[in-house]
């Protein structure tokens, strides 16, 4: 099996989103660095070559595989930005349909700029998210 790609790394933030972001998703990135770090109570880094994560746990499949992964995070994917979360209860649907322009994918969030999104409402789709995780899989 190949090696995981995604974990935590001594890469630098900054550099990463100065070689990714223009200068709208650079000041949107603070302000996910904030939020996520406020929510998460846990520093920011490197997962891979381009998640900047914070917190982490570790899962187990049921086919045994196993791995580790951070709380939440986000990163740069071209003109989109890409915020990590689970969205799988009733709760999160609603959530979801209150945000704002997005797309969503099985846990990558997608938006163009937090302006053209509820904040408040991300804020709360994170705080579910990671309060689902430490439920499902414990606290790190």
């Amino acid at each position: 099996m190949a090696p995981i790609k995604t974990r935590p790394t001594d890469a630098g933030i900054e550099d990463y989103i100065a070689s990714r972001a223009s200068e709208e998703q650079t000041a949107d990135c603070k302000t996910l660095m904030t939020m996520l770090g406020k929510l998460t109570k846990q520093p920011p880094r490197m997962w891979g070559p381009s998640i900047v994560g914070y917190g982490s746990y570790t899962y187990t499949y049921p086919s045994g595989h196993s791995g580790e992964m951070c709380m939440a995070g986000f990163a740069i994917r071209g003109r989109d930005l890409v915020v990590y979360l689970g969205c799988d209860d009733a709760e999160q649907a609603a959530l979801l349909a209150r945000l704002g322009k997005h797309k969503m994918g099985k846990s990558c969030l997608y938006f163009k700029r937090l302006a053209d999104i509820d904040i408040k409402v991300l804020e709360q789709l994170v705080a579910g998210s990671i309060a689902h995780v430490k439920k499902r899989y414990g606290k790190p």
